[in-house]
């Protein structure tokens, strides 16, 4: 292999590749040892990438990707929200729900799309790049669902593991209900919300899942 012709920024975009690679936050020395760099490069790499907002630090200290990815993911050409504008429409217009795709963005699920329903009295609004923190609500836990199981994971994520897509209601905006399911292989989840009861959630639910599948298949 060639040296690099900026051996700082290749530095910098190891770093960002690692904490792609493995989806969650990570501490300062685990971050420098998998990409073989000493503790205090590392720390100040990191750094900078937090300045412009390329990784964020969650309250424990750890670093992981942050919103600037996602937004420079908006460019790409082979795109994630493309595969879930196309694959979400179909189950927003049948159900008359909001759609959206999350990405996970250090301590946080960001919202990348959002797709809307035509034709029905309302709708929950949903605009990309708003964000909660994961592990709340459904996209929050489907986001958690590759995880290596925990012993202090919730109730609510192990029964989304067991049922292959996560339920919420109220957890991020009062009164309002949400199924999501993982993109895998992508950090993303997809997720419908809605307000008010409906008597088909499992169907809901199901096609969630089906939603997902392709769009990681489309990836």
């Amino acid at each position: 292999m060639t040296a690099p012709q900026s051996q700082t920024l290749d530095r910098g975009l190891r770093i960002l590749e690692h904490l792609a690679a493995t989806g969650a936050p990570r501490p300062v020395m685990e971050i420098a040892t998998e990409v073989g760099l000493h503790r205090s490069i590392t720390y100040r790499l990191l750094r900078t990438l937090e300045d412009r907002g390329f990784v964020e630090r969650d309250d424990a200290g750890r670093f992981g990707l942050g919103l600037t990815v996602s937004m420079l993911a908006r460019g790409v050409r082979t795109s994630l929200q493309a595969a879930a504008t196309a694959r979400l429409t179909p189950v927003v217009e049948r159900f008359g729900c909001t759609g959206f795709l999350v990405v996970r963005a250090g301590a946080d699920a960001v919202t990348l799309v959002s797709v809307e329903p035509r034709d029905v009295p309302s709708h929950v609004t949903r605009r990309p790049g708003t964000r909660h923190p994961v592990g709340r609500g459904a996209p929050g836990l489907a986001l958690l669902m590759a995880d290596p199981p925990r012993e202090d994971d919730r109730p609510e994520l192990v029964t989304a593991r067991a049922a292959g897509w996560a339920v919420s209601e109220g957890e991020v905006i009062p009164g309002v209900r949400s199924v999501s399911a993982p993109v895998h292989g992508a950090a993303a989840a997809a997720a419908v919300v809605w307000t008010g009861p409906r008597d088909d959630e499992a169907e809901l639910g199901a096609a969630v899942v089906a939603v997902a599948r392709a769009i990681a298949a489309d990836l």
